[in-house]
């Protein structure tokens, strides 16, 4: 059985971890690498979807093959924890950017989402969020307005979750989410640094109040290279 694609896997891995290829770098051609290590193209293209797969590379047809940052962040699943919270414990240079702000009765699948009758208004939130200068979440929330009468930018790009809690006095007690993997939109497109990627990972939480109510629905839209997603679990 060939096993040169692994060699070279290795090899091209092990480069890419001690930063001898940066992120961002172009990897050498098809043809370089098949002379480089005297083998097939068969061959070498094994190592690079091998490499792909594993997160190492972004293969973009047409361009080549570019190594990502595999230092990726920790995105906690189980908990309901807010981006300031999160970007504390991350220690990079984060900021937050209201995209968009308006109070309006919602279509019906967030009204679905959401449970509300045809005369409830939600807050439409989206904000971007940039971790060491690069766009990599947009944030989609629904909030609905009869727990929440008011809400200002200066507000958004700080912390909700601060303001609901401190000021509103709400206590938000627990949230369900789903992930997904979704093609990437024109709106991704348009606030996000997508770097040639067509997917996205897609987190959807249905936030509640301690009274069960549920009052936010929010759609966190993830670059994919960027982002590993933890949780907890115990047997029992």
């Amino acid at each position: 059985m060939d096993r040169k694609y692994l060699k070279i896997y290795n090899i091209i891995a092990n480069k890419i971890e001690n930063k001898e290829y940066e992120p961002n770098d172009k990897l050498p051609s098809e043809k370089e690498l098949m002379d480089e290590y005297e083998v097939s193209r068969d061959t070498v293209r094994k190592s690079l979807n091998m490499l792909e797969q594993n997160g190492y590379i972004q293969k973009n047809k047409g361009k080549g093959s570019f190594v990502l940052d595999i230092n990726k962040f920790n995105f906690p699943v189980s908990g309901v924890v807010s981006f300031k919270e999160l970007s504390r414990k991350l220690g990079r240079k984060i900021e937050t950017k209201v995209e968009n702000l308006d109070c309006i009765y919602p279509n019906r699948n967030v009204k679905v989402s959401l449970e509300l009758g045809n005369e409830d208004k939600v807050w439409h939130l989206t904000r971007s969020r940039a971790i060491d200068g690069e766009k990599v979440i947009l944030d989609k929330d629904y909030i609905a307005q009869k727990f929440v009468e008011n809400l200002t930018e200066e507000i958004c790009k700080d912390s909700v979750y601060e303001y609901f809690e401190n000021v509103l006095g709400l206590r938000i007690a627990y949230a369900k989410k789903e992930i997904t993997v979704q093609n990437v939109t024109e709106e991704d497109k348009k606030y996000l640094d997508m770097k040639g990627f067509e997917m996205i990972v897609v987190v959807k939480s249905y936030t509640y109040l301690d009274d069960t109510s549920l009052f936010q629905y929010t759609e966190s839209r993830h670059r994919p290279d960027k982002f590993v997603f933890v949780d907890f679990a115990r047997r029992h």
